[in-house]
């Protein structure tokens, strides 16, 4: 099964804010993103909380929801740990 990808407002803004200092990690992360359509649940992933999942790309954290046919992206922190 493929999923559909939405990204929330809230996480594109966060993104687009990333974009003019990392346009690479930015490219790695949506890379990464568009990839939970084929493989939801990657081995990059983790469960976090009830529903939620994060996946690690390089120095960024994104939060996810897998829905019935529909992934998610929640924004509650897109940021660096670097």
């Amino acid at each position: 099964m493929t999923y559909r990808i939405i990204w929330e407002t809230d996480a594109t803004n966060a993104a687009v804010r990333f974009l003019k200092d990392d346009p690479a990690g930015l490219a790695a992360v949506y890379e990464a993103v568009d990839a939970l359509a084929e493989t939801p649940r990657p081995a990059s992933s983790t469960p976090y909380g009830p529903g939620f999942r994060r996946l690690r790309v390089g120095d960024y954290r994104v939060l996810y929801v897998i829905d019935e046919d529909v992934i998610r992206i929640l924004f509650t922190h897109l940021g660096r740990t670097a």
